[in-house]
């Protein structure tokens, strides 16, 4: 397992910010190196891996692994994935629903422009869209039509591993007239449709830890503005779209949720009307 996952980086260290190699990958490196390393022994590595790390830590080294074997079999290093079917369930925190107001969404985006500019699109993106910033990561030109009238959410990046959605299904969502603004002031003349809408200055694939440590957290901070994760752009969305009038079906077709998800976690938001007589 050793040797494939140094095949793995090496191939991966292509396509990734060396953020994401040293940092990330050096991770599962130690992870690895501490269990028996056998191929043939899927489930031992993975108890062993719950052993030496927490479910968590555990939980994203196996994706790792199972996404170098994946690589590893489709390459023909290897005849099949072993850890296809291994998985590590991990118990999720309470979603902590907590949106930013439309005046703070504006103040944020208007910080960014002025002294982050390069990541201010897809500040702003993630603001319009209400998509997981996994998900625009991975969005590239050929998902948006040409006419920019849509985006075709289907693909995530997390981890430094490419993945479907969250819910494993594409999904829909149409360009009104200020997200347009904003795509057609990025997109480049002559656009590769395999190129990312959303790139690290060294055109890799953007480092989402990195952008919330190094950029977000800090502007937060000197906006005196009350810390909350990067992904709370997503719930500031939602929230502003219920606040709106928004039916809740649409809005859970539009991010990707079930409308049940939507009216479990986001009813305190959702404005109540009278009681009829």
């Amino acid at each position: 397992m050793g040797d494939l996952w140094e095949k793995y980086t090496a191939h991966k260290a292509q396509h990734l910010a060396a953020t994401t190699i040293k940092q990330d990958f050096a991770v599962v490196s130690r992870h690895i190196a501490k269990t028996c390393g056998d191929l043939n022994q899927a489930s031992k590595i993975r108890l062993e891996l719950i052993e030496i790390t927490t479910i968590r830590s555990a939980k994203k080294s196996l994706m790792q692994i199972n996404a170098c074997c994946a690589w590893a079999a489709e390459f023909g290093l290897i005849e099949a994935n072993p850890f296809e079917k291994i998985k590590i369930k991990a118990r999720k925190p309470p979603a902590d629903i907590q949106p930013f107001t439309e005046e703070e969404r504006d103040r944020i985006i208007d910080a960014f422009r002025q002294t982050e500019e390069f990541q201010a699109p897809l500040i702003e993106f993630l603001f319009l869209t209400g998509c997981r910033p996994s998900e625009a990561i991975a969005l590239r030109w050929k998902h948006i039509d040409t006419n920019l009238s849509q985006i075709t959410f289907c693909e995530a990046f997390v981890y430094g591993v490419a993945k479907d959605t969250k819910t494993s299904k594409s999904r829909i969502f149409p360009i009104n007239p200020k997200l347009r603004s904003l795509l057609s002031s990025i997109k480049p003349v002559a656009a590769d449709s395999e190129s990312l809408v959303f790139p690290s200055k060294t055109g890799l694939i953007a480092d989402e830890h990195n952008l919330a440590n190094r950029q977000w957290k800090p502007i937060l901070e000197i906006l005196g503005i009350r810390q909350r994760p990067l992904y709370n752009c997503r719930h500031t969305f939602i929230s502003t779209c219920l606040a709106k009038g928004v039916q809740v079906r649409q809005v859970a077709l539009w991010v990707g949720n079930s409308p049940r998800t939507i009216w479990e976690h986001y009813a305190g938001l959702i404005a109540t009307e009278d009681v009829p007589q």
